[in-house]
Parts: C-alpha cells; sequence; structure tokens
C-alpha cells in the first residue's frame, strides 16, 4: 500500500499541518481523526488496514488529516465563541488545502468523508456544509450535537455547525436537494454512549426527505474492533 506524508504551513491556521495519504488512485476519502487523534492515529488502529484491499486496487485514496479539536472545541482556554471560530479555521484548511490536494491527485469533482466518534461530527458537519464537495458521508459512532463544547453560549457560528439543529430548520431546497444526492451511512453499536444522538440525527434527515442507511449494530461497542468491521462494508458502496 503506497503512504505518503505530508506536511504544510496553512494559512488557516497559521501554523503546520500533516497529513498521511494511502493510495494511487480512486476516489478519494478523507478520514478524520477521533477527539485527539493525530494524523496517524487511523493507521495505527488499524482502520486504513481494514480498507487496504480498495485501497490497492486503485478505487480509493484515503487521506488521514491531523485533528484540531484540542485548539478548537476542547479548548477550555478559551471563550466558546473562539472555540467555534478556531473550528472554522479547521474547516477552511479542509475546503482550500485538503480537498484541492484530494482533487488534482485522484482527478475526482467530490470527495466522500468519514470518521469514528467525534471525526464521524467532523464528517457530517462538512457534508451538509459543503455538500456540493461530497459523495459519501460515512460515519461510525458519530457525536453531532457540538453544545456540550460551549458551556451555554450560542450564536449564530455555534447554530450553524450544530447539525442537529441547522438542519432541522433547513428549508432551502436547493440545498436540501444537494445534500440528498449524498451517500450517508450513520453506523453506531446498541452499546454506544453516541448511540441516542445517531437516531436523533437519522430521525432528523427523515423529517428533510433526506434518505440515509441508519446502520444500528446489535452487540456493537464504541471502539475500533466494531469500526474497523464497518467501514470496508461502507467503501464497498462506492463501486
Amino acid at each position: 500500500m503506497k503512504e505518503e506524508y505530508i506536511k504544510w504551513y496553512s494559512k488557516y491556521l497559521s501554523m503546520d499541518f500533516e497529513m498521511l495519504v494511502f493510495g494511487h488512485g480512486g476516489h478519494p476519502l478523507i478520514l478524520f481523526p477521533t477527539s485527539h487523534g493525530r494524523y496517524y492515529e487511523n493507521k495505527d488502529f488499524k482502520l486504513v488496514d481494514s480498507v487496504a484491499q480498495y485501497i490497492d486496487s486503485g478505487m480509493i485514496t484515503v487521506y488521514c488529516p491531523d485533528t484540531f479539536n484540542p485548539q478548537s472545541w476542547y479548548n477550555k482556554n478559551i471563550h466558546p465563541a473562539d472555540r467555534v471560530k478556531s473550528h472554522l479555521g479547521y474547516e477552511n484548511l479542509v475546503i482550500y488545502d485538503i480537498i484541492p490536494i484530494a482533487k488534482q491527485q485522484t482527478g475526482s469533482d467530490k470527495v466522500a468523508v468519514a470518521g469514528c466518534s467525534f471525526g464521524g461530527y467532523n464528517a457530517l458537519n462538512l457534508a451538509f456544509r459543503y455538500p456540493q464537495l461530497v459523495s459519501y458521508l460515512f460515519s461510525l459512532s458519530g457525536a453531532f450535537n457540538i453544545k456540550q463544547f460551549l458551556d451555554g453560549y450560542y450564536d449564530d457560528n455555534c447554530y450553524f455547525n450544530n447539525p442537529p439543529d441547522y438542519i432541522r430548520n433547513l428549508n432551502d431546497e436547493n440545498i436540501l436537494n444537494q445534500i440528498r444526492q449524498i451517500g450517508i451511512i450513520l453506523g453506531v453499536g446498541e452499546i454506544d454512549a453516541c448511540k441516542d444522538e445517531n437516531f436523533e440525527m437519522s430521525n432528523v434527515l427523515n423529517e428533510k426527505g433526506i434518505n440515509h442507511w441508519m446502520d444500528f449494530r446489535l452487540g456493537e461497542e464504541h471502539d475500533w474492533p466494531s469500526w474497523r468491521r464497518w467501514l470496508p462494508q461502507y467503501v464497498e458502496i462506492m463501486k
């Protein structure tokens, strides 16, 4: 499996940023790390290995960016308004740095996005805010409500980065139709602290007529062995 390490200075975060890339062609898949996971986390926990057959066959190229959650949502040293602004800097990095790299390397017009746990939030929020850029969304035990990080504070930036709220109230049919074009999977296990959030998100999507697969797994947990079983089955639908 071809592996590439990329490091560059991003003006959107005013710092050096690191990413691993696996593959040599096919559709780009941006695979976000968990809450505090680094760019090598999905490799170390063998989530990348779980889809190696699709990488080696040239069907997908997997992009594993670093996290910025400790500097944004989890940063208790700054005001909640600044936490979400820091997250928006990370979002800009993905939109204007990573996605152009992925498009240029693969020749694709769109990217797939995925992530486990809070990585599922990053994937889902990006897909719903920029549906014109995204082909597939795979959330594995995702957590989607960011109010827990805001200490009671809530402004427009917070609202428009909290999918259960802004999707529920979204009435722009053009945007809704773009979201409806995305292949969406919400995967969650029976023994999973994020189970209720996933069913809530699924209900919101149903209310808006957004087709998706709510993949509820009996006996499965919020942990890497479960996610390694699920991700290959999700990638399979990209064929």
